[in-house]
């Protein structure tokens, strides 16, 4: 068992037991042994001496300095390095053989210089093909745009025909309905003409029954000469009445061929209908019966005429006249009997016109259905017409397709053929060779590294107590270890810390037009920063609090004790230059290591000169 180490650590703890515990006990030994009031003694220059005060307390004698705030540049100091300004790796983006010369690493290059060519192998039949797929793309664009203005064109039509033949069905539908009107004329015609036939019978009737009374007229007029004498009279004076009654039958006879014309002519157009025809018709029938009518007069006035003359010449004449009697009356039964012809062709006439007339209808229907169909085939033929247009569009837009897919390929060959030739980003210095002569390069595969050393960037990092007095612009300079001055300015500060260190990326900018500042060189950095108030004082001034702070014991107003944390700008040769302090303030230099916050104390000033 070693017993001096023990007897040195017992010794050393009893002695921080009488400085820290005693002291008051220990001073008033040091002092000479006694703790009375009235007693002094002078300390040495570099200890506290204690002293009794008014009130039998005894006091701490320190000594203390005056001291006043000044202006001191406080630049902000710190350690760094210079990095190039750019440091680029030139890699390739498409793969090829190297054809071209390497450059060696050192080698100065400029904007734009070529540093790798790669051989275009079969690229240039491929842009060949790209273009050629183009300009087909491009030809078929005007015929699918024609077609879509044909289908445009054709749509207006179609319309135009569904409105024509929609128009079409109400005549279809007019003309059906006319059609079915025209049938109950018919039909009327038709007993009209049936009941005139009875008529004609009974005229022939009539007309065989004078024959006798002709005969008997033959006789008479063979007995009455003078009669036929009278008779010749009267039949020369009737003759002129019954030629006139002729002209006016062969007249209206006329009159009704002409309506009978006009009527048909009116009909065939559609103008006029079937009614207005039969009634026409039936007109012109009238009117060549009466047109007989009056030529029988016409003759039975001659035949009278002639058979007074007969009984003027005598009984031949009177025979003659009484056979011409006789051939009158047989005259009329073939009247009566072209009557009884004319009712039964009447029949037939107007039985014809009832089946013209029903034929009629079933064309109208016919029409009416061809119109509906016309509206139905001009709709589906608006609908081709519109399917053509969106057919004729989506080969427009297929042909759009193909011309950027085309213009895609010979971009996209185009590029790559662009990227055979592998430039210099910026101008700076080869730090590798480049890719040699013959090399296969692939896609990403490393072609050279540049960087740019002019100007060249001297990076450090500032702590968070000292970030907010970096200014961008700011002058600055730094010293290498060769023992180099540079100067230039702050480009850049950064605004989020390291997570592990806690301080701030800043950046100075330094012209380096000779190269001679390399990259990853040592730096000290001097940033200028504004001026601040310090107090400049004795390093042995400083002192720790219980919590560990830095900072200075000074004396108040009523000489007690006070501790005052302090900043510590920056240690020059004089002393430390201390920041957030008072402008005046009193420090303790000697003697603060025994005293502590509220203790009441005797300071003594000394003269410093700041």
């Amino acid at each position: 068992m070693r017993v001096l180490p023990i007897a040195t650590a017992i010794a050393v703890s009893g002695l921080l037991y009488m400085v820290v515990i005693e002291r008051d006990t220990l001073n008033a030994a040091l002092s000479g042994g006694s703790a009375e009031p009235e007693a002094t003694q002078e300390a040495p220059a570099d200890t506290a001496t204690a002293e009794t005060g008014g009130d039998d307390a005894p006091l701490i004698r320190v000594m203390a300095v005056v001291s006043e705030a000044r202006e001191v540049d406080s630049a902000v100091i710190l350690r760094g390095e210079t990095a190039a300004l750019r440091q680029v790796e030139v890699r390739a983006e498409t793969a090829g053989k190297v054809v071209n010369e390497p450059l060696r690493r050192g080698a100065l290059v400029e904007e734009g210089q070529l540093l790798c060519e790669i051989d275009p192998g079969t690229r240039g039949v491929s842009l060949q093909e790209a273009q050629a797929r183009l300009a087909e793309a491009k030809a078929r664009l005007p015929e699918s745009r024609a077609r879509l203005a044909e289908a445009v064109a054709q749509e207006p039509a179609a319309r135009a025909s569904i409105l024509e033949a929609e128009a079409g069905v109400p005549a279809a539908e007019a003309s059906l309905a006319q059609a079915h009107a025209g049938v109950p004329a018919a039909e009327a015609a038709l007993l009209e003409a049936q009941a005139r036939l009875p008529e004609a019978e009974a005229r022939l009737k009539e007309a065989k029954a004078m024959i006798p009374a002709a005969a008997a007229s033959l006789n008479q007029a063979l007995a009455n000469v003078p009669a036929a004498e009278a008779a010749l009279a009267q039949a020369e004076a009737g003759k002129p009445e019954a030629e006139a009654r002729l002209k006016e039958a062969q007249a209206r006879v006329r009159e009704a061929e002409i309506s009978l014309n006009a009527n048909s002519k009116l009909n065939q157009r559609g103008f006029a209908g079937e009614i207005a025809l039969a009634s026409a018709e039936a007109a012109f029938e009238s009117a060549k019966a009466g047109e007989q009518t009056a030529l029988s007069g016409v003759k039975g006035a001659e035949a009278a005429v002639e058979q007074a003359r007969g009984n003027l010449e005598g009984a031949k004449a009177q025979v003659e006249s009484a056979r011409s009697q006789v051939e009158s009356a047989a005259a009329s039964v073939r009247a009566a009997e072209s009557q009884i012809q004319n009712a039964k062709a009447g029949i037939e006439s107007a039985r014809s016109n009832i089946e013209s007339a029903r034929a009629a209808v079933e064309s109208a229907k016919s029409r009416l259905e061809g119109a509906r169909a016309a509206v139905s085939s001009t709709k589906a033929a608006l609908e081709g017409a519109s399917a053509g247009i969106e057919t004729a569009k989506a080969g427009e837009e297929n042909a759009l397709s193909g011309i950027q897919s085309a213009e895609a390929a010979l971009a996209t060959v185009g590029k790559d053929i662009q990227r055979l030739s592998i430039h210099a980003p910026f101008a700076g210095v080869l730090e590798s060779d480049t890719a040699e002569l013959g090399a296969l390069l692939q896609t990403g595969g490393a072609c050279a590294t540049v960087i740019q050393l002019n100007p060249i960037k001297i990076e450090g990092y500032v702590p968070e107590q000292d970030v907010a007095r970096v200014m961008l612009g700011a002058r600055a300079g730094a010293r290498l270890v060769d023992g180099r001055e540079v100067v230039g300015e702050v480009s850049f500060v950064s605004r989020s810390a390291d997570p592990v260190t806690r301080t701030f990326l800043v950046e100075l900018t330094v012209d380096n037009s000779d190269l001679s500042i390399r990259d990853g060189q040592t730096a000290e950095i001097a940033i200028e920063a504004e001026g601040a108030p310090a107090h400049l004082l004795p390093q042995s001034a400083l002192a720790l609090n219980d919590e560990g702070k830095l900072g200075v014991r000074t004396v108040d107003a009523e000489n007690h004790v006070r501790f005052q944390p302090v900043t510590l700008i920056r240690d020059t040769r004089d002393g430390v230059l201390l920041g957030d302090m008072p402008q005046t303030v009193n420090v303790i230099t000697i003697g603060q290591e025994y005293v502590t916050e509220g203790v009441r104390v005797e300071p003594v000033y000394e003269e410093v000169t700041q």
